[in-house]
């Protein structure tokens, strides 16, 4: 339970621009990151004030990583979590294995989720194409078949419907273990970000709604355009899924909202969110702020915000009008120094705010 405090090292795992923003915000906080990834020219890399190049299973490397840090965090969920079982035996890691365990796994994560009384859409487990053809009989179309590990932005999961060829469904996520979801009619999609110490105290960033293009998040608007009643709720589930995993450091709840006013949790993920970039420019802490102290021991920042804001992200050749965004004064760009775009590939954000009380226009 140590504070972990300025001056020192903290080590983060994976390479992409959350670990980029992360580092950003340490070093604003007085401290040096210790970035361990696979692509040395990265985004975290050329901000860090180390990297280590190996593979998540390279017990050397990792054992001098630990040996180089007092505290280690995450930037994305994909880690083995025998990693995070040999990194804990030596140095603090927040969030922990435990987390990664049930977040890493679509199935458990909805079991998790049920089993705390919170709704999700209508699932069941899928080991083979006839636990497939069973599941469709059941849960009925237009349903969504996803693996149930390592899937993002759309990769891993097709949409089943009466005219699905299920015997092409099932190849297209390569035979794996999967989950069959319902479809949810949905109005919107939200997401809560919620903070948690190592003490247990919690604070929660404001529900957002977000957009999505191609299955990449496009748009995200702060705050989303709900009831008070339904942001409370959607808070309230968030803050009992984090106290539920004992988490320490952030978690993204990503959540449908109905016609009705119901809200069903879609995913979780324990780490900074796509959906809460706006907080860089809006809130008077930031979500990455938020992580380094968590990650460090130190009491949680406020996550109000003192502007409502609108948030896009730049995708692929997006990033090629950078110049016009830098034209706009009430805009601001974040790239990401990625080498070469593609598509679906996220090449920065940009944020714009607006007054407290104004609606983001899109």
């Amino acid at each position: 339970m140590t504070t972990v405090k300025p001056g020192a090292t903290i080590g983060i795992l994976g390479d992409g621009q959350l670990g980029r923003m992360m580092a950003i915000a340490a070093a604003e906080m007085g401290y040096k990151t210790h970035i361990f990834g696979q692509d040395a020219t990265g985004p975290a890399a050329q901000v860090a004030t180390k990297m280590t190049v190996a593979d998540y299973t390279d017990e050397e490397a990792l054992a001098k990583f630990a040996e180089d840090v007092e505290a280690v965090t995450l930037e994305f969920e994909n880690i083995p979590t025998e990693t995070l079982k040999f990194l804990e035996a030596r140095v603090p890691v927040r969030p922990g294995r435990k987390v990664l365990e049930i977040t890493q796994d679509r199935h458990l994560e909805k079991s998790f989720v049920n089993n705390l009384g919170a709704p999700t859409a209508q699932f069941c487990n899928v080991e083979s194409l006839a636990d497939l053809r069973e599941g469709i009989e059941r849960i009925g179309t237009p349903c969504i078949l996803k693996t149930r590990r390592f899937g993002y932005d759309g990769k891993g999961q097709v949409k089943i419907d009466n005219a699905t060829e299920i015997d092409e469904a099932w190849k297209t996520v390569g035979e794996q273990p999967s989950i069959l979801e319902g479809f949810v009619p949905f109005e919107l999609e939200i997401s809560v970000i919620v903070a948690r110490d190592i003490h247990g105290n919690v604070k929660t960033y404001i529900p957002v709604e977000n957009i999505h293009k191609n299955h990449i998040l496009d748009i995200t608007l702060a705050p989303a355009n709900i009831l008070e009643s339904v942001a409370t709720h959607a808070e309230e589930l968030a803050q009992k899924i984090a106290d539920r995993l004992e988490l320490v450091g952030l978690i993204a709840v990503e959540m449908f909202v109905t016609a009705d006013g119901d809200v069903l949790i879609n995913e979780l993920a324990p780490r900074p969110h796509n959906s809460g970039h706006w907080t860089i420019e809006a809130c008077a802490t930031s979500q990455f702020h938020q992580s380094i102290r968590a990650a460090c021991g130190l009491p949680l920042g406020n996550p109000d915000r003192h502007s409502n804001a609108l948030m896009r992200n730049l995708i692929g050749d997006d990033v090629d009008h950078w110049q016009e965004i830098l034209d706009h004064p009430d805009m601001k760009l974040h790239l990401y120094g990625k080498a070469q775009a593609r598509a679906g590939r996220k090449m920065g954000h940009v944020t714009r705010l607006f007054p407290v009380g104004t609606a983001p226009k899109i």
